[in-house]
């Protein structure tokens, strides 16, 4: 049975699925998993991290399909070390990769304990092969990352399988963004999905820039979430509550344990305290609405009204002395105070009665 949206998404914005879930405004965010390189090339960690994921509250798994060889050459040559301040800073792409990638012969038995458990599992091809092999795993829809947001060719060659399409735009411009979506058009996708991304590892919260979300969305009409690489969950919740409808972040069992992406990862109850503040948020988010809400009914009484706050006699004039507002709310609104000034009661009335229209008589002079 699909779970449908709280609320029919704009027409400006279509939806995409992805199994049986809905994605995009106005439907419970989809929160995605990255395992990435966290298995430490242990299979029984990678399904441990398949259970943790579910348990966790994320709705899907995903996956990384590549080798070495299908990334990149292995070399040593200057242009193939990696530099520039981040984690991996002194490596060759290629030991890299060769230590990240995810064993080609796990991923359908991955798959397969997914569907088992109820999570939805997909990959990141990266290269044709990739995308030939998971299509023979039947993967419910791909990722592309924002490092082969530029290769058109591979993103048609995703888009032909016609299904659902994930692209993030990390380090992108709006034209390469156009350009992606062009080609993915072009090839034949007609469910597409954009992740606003921050290509460092970490990310820092001031290079993030959520409302380019909102400005994704009006400006290609597809749903659009965040892929996460800051430390912590204030960032994803936030996103959220900017308009999010996908959130990615990367999972680990042990963030102790060191690895290519586990300082920037989250570790099981993390990622549950993120799904259960972005549940939170969603609720939250609710709709333009003003005036008494349901749990607001047993608050209005201690609101501010006109009270007779000493003893009076008929014909007494009300004054600043006899009449204040105070709290509860049982008096007249205290916006009639200077209507009721200089007025006589019409009968005798003691300390701490609310003040009502049948006790305001005349004014002073006899009018």
């Amino acid at each position: 049975m699909s779970v449908a949206c709280i609320m029919s998404c704009p027409p400006s914005i279509s939806e995409i699925a992805i199994g049986d879930r809905l994605i995009g405004p106005g439907c419970p965010t989809y929160v995605i998993a990255e395992l990435s390189a966290n298995h430490g090339q242990n299979f029984d960690q990678a399904v441990q991290l398949v259970h943790a994921a579910k348990e966790a509250g994320a709705d899907a798994v995903k996956l990384q399909t590549y080798t070495a060889d299908t990334l990149t050459i292995r070399s040593e040559r200057p242009e193939f070390r990696v530099g520039g301040g981040t984690l991996w800073d002194g490596r060759t792409l290629y030991d890299l990769y060769c230590e990240a990638y995810t064993p080609w012969d796990w991923q359908p038995r991955l798959k397969t304990l997914a569907d088992q458990i109820g999570i939805d599992l997909f990959s990141t091809p990266f290269d044709a092969s990739a995308v030939a092999f998971l299509q023979g795993m039947n993967v419910p829809a791909y990722k592309v990352a924002s490092f082969e947001l530029v290769d058109l060719p591979l993103i048609e060659e995703i888009a032909r399988t016609g299904k659902p399409l994930i692209m993030s735009t990390g380090m992108a411009s709006l034209a390469e963004i156009t350009e992606a979506m062009e080609a993915a058009r072009r090839a034949g996708a007609t469910q597409i999905a954009l992740l606003k991304c921050t290509s460092a590892y970490p990310a820092p919260p001031e290079e993030i820039n959520l409302r380019t979300i909102a400005h994704l969305a009006e400006t290609f009409g597809v749903p659009v979430g965040l892929s996460d690489h800051t430390l912590g969950i204030a960032v994803p919740v936030a996103a959220v509550a900017l308009g999010a409808t996908l959130v990615e972040k990367h999972f680990t069992l042990d963030r102790t344990v060191p690895g290519p992406d586990s300082d920037f990862s989250l570790e099981p109850d993390e990622f549950k305290t993120m799904v259960d503040a972005i549940r939170t948020a969603e609720k939250a988010l609710g709709a333009i609405n003003y005036g008494l809400g349901d749990k607001e009914e047993s608050s209005r009484v201690f609101r501010r009204s006109l009270f007779v706050v000493q003893d009076m006699k008929a014909g007494d004039l009300f004054t600043r002395d006899n009449v204040r507002s105070i709290r509860p709310g049982h008096g007249l609104p205290p916006k009639y105070l200077a209507e009721v000034l200089g007025r006589t009661v019409t009968a005798d009335v003691l300390r701490g009665t609310p003040l009502n229209w049948s006790l305001v008589g005349g004014n002073g002079d006899g009018r």
